[in-house]
């Protein structure tokens, strides 16, 4: 998973400072170097070819000039930390998720899907195994 669906699901890009006009990007750089830091993540909103969340300087951009928006982020080294923490559970847990199984059994192996105790909801992917960590980051 990318910051960029962290954020979306979350519904906060933890924007610090936005800039709307022209902006261009050449040779796959935007200089941005007025008002992001080297390191800090940033969003450009409104492009055809690149919207999405990046850490300055970006590189491998699609040339273009564009009118639109770039948001400086101030993402919380928490938040950064939490993807990794997300990012490690669905590369261990991914598969058995997406099987449209319960509970499987094999080879003297069994298992079975968590649920939350309170809504007897399946519990299956990281919105739900990581809820208590995203909660308070979300914004409605």
């Amino acid at each position: 998973m990318k910051l960029y669906d962290l954020c979306a699901e979350l519904k906060n890009f933890f924007d610090h400072e936005r800039r709307f006009g022209n902006f261009t990007i050449a040779s796959g750089s935007i200089d941005l170097s007025d008002f992001v830091q080297a390191g800090q993540y940033f969003r450009i909103v409104g492009s055809v070819f690149n919207d999405g969340v990046y850490q300055y300087p970006a590189e491998g951009l699609t040339d273009e000039t564009f009118h639109g928006a770039v948001w400086a982020m101030a993402v919380p080294k928490d938040i950064i930390d939490l993807l990794g923490d997300i990012n490690a559970w669905e590369t261990k847990y991914g598969e058995a998720v997406t099987s449209p199984y319960v509970s499987e059994s094999f080879g003297g192996y069994s298992y079975s899907k968590a649920s939350s105790a309170s809504s007897g909801e399946k519990v299956t992917d990281w919105r739900g195994i990581f809820a208590n960590r995203l909660n308070k980051w979300r914004k409605i």
